[in-house]
């Protein structure tokens, strides 16, 4: 009976961590396209801008992956919803230090579907996720 038990809490927990990751990085998408400049929506459906897709890509996989930190380092879902607002607030400022101090022109390079631009934008989100995601521990 004890085995059935803990099988069913930790589905019920898997479920709610998993639900709660998945609401985060859907408003997590709405939230990166409103900060950013450009419309990355627009870009890659209508222009079929490789770049755009390549920075929006690495962006969303930066913030799963510092996601899937938060979610196997917390101790609670308040823990993990907290340490997801924080790595939501880190790669919102990763595009902003790259928009403003690294590569001022990333915006227009990245509408104008220079790949360069979109892989360098790419590269670091994903960097800041996982430099999240290994710096949420006790």
């Amino acid at each position: 009976m004890d085995q059935s038990y803990d099988l069913l809490t930790g589905i019920l927990r898997f479920s709610a961590y998993f639900g709660i990751s998945l609401v985060l990085l859907i408003a997590f998408k709405y939230l990166y396209a409103l900060v950013t400049p450009q419309d990355e929506w627009k870009l890659i459906r209508e222009d079929k801008n490789t770049a755009a897709a390549i920075g929006f890509g690495g962006a969303i996989l930066g913030f799963a992956i510092a996601l899937g930190g938060a979610a196997s380092n917390s101790v609670s879902l308040v823990d993990f919803g907290t340490w997801a607002v924080i790595a939501l607030i880190a790669q919102l400022l990763a595009f902003a230090i790259i928009r403003f101090l690294f590569m001022p022109r990333i915006v227009s390079r990245i509408e104008d579907g220079e790949i360069s631009a979109g892989v360098m934008l790419a590269a670091t989100t994903i960097s800041v996720g996982v430099l999240n995601a290994a710096c949420m521990s006790y």
